[in-house]
């Protein structure tokens, strides 16, 4: 996935809500609907998108299913914003017209 489309997913505020709760534990839907004040299908809808872009793990536990961000899946990005950032604070060139 590119940064340009990561990006796009995490322009989602209920997405972007859902991968802050996931930065500190693992959890299933009914905890994010809990947290989130939302509808069981808005929250799964938006774990399904986020499962398709490699974002977040699936992991069954029973008769439940718990949710984790994936292992390396923000590397490209962080990479790319901090470049980004790095470049905003440099003195760069100016090219002549």
């Amino acid at each position: 996935m590119t940064v340009a489309a990561t990006l796009q997913i995490l322009a989602d505020p209920v997405r972007a809500a859902i991968l802050e709760r996931l930065a500190t534990e693992s959890l299933c839907v009914c905890h994010l609907q809990d947290e989130l004040g939302a509808k069981q299908t808005l929250v799964s809808h938006h774990l399904r998108a986020l499962r398709e872009a490699g974002l977040v793990l699936a992991e069954p536990c029973g008769r439940f299913t718990y949710y984790r961000l994936a292992p390396g899946a923000f590397d490209e990005v962080r990479d790319s914003v901090a470049g980004l950032a790095a470049a905003s604070a440099a003195d760069v060139p100016r090219r002549p017209c």
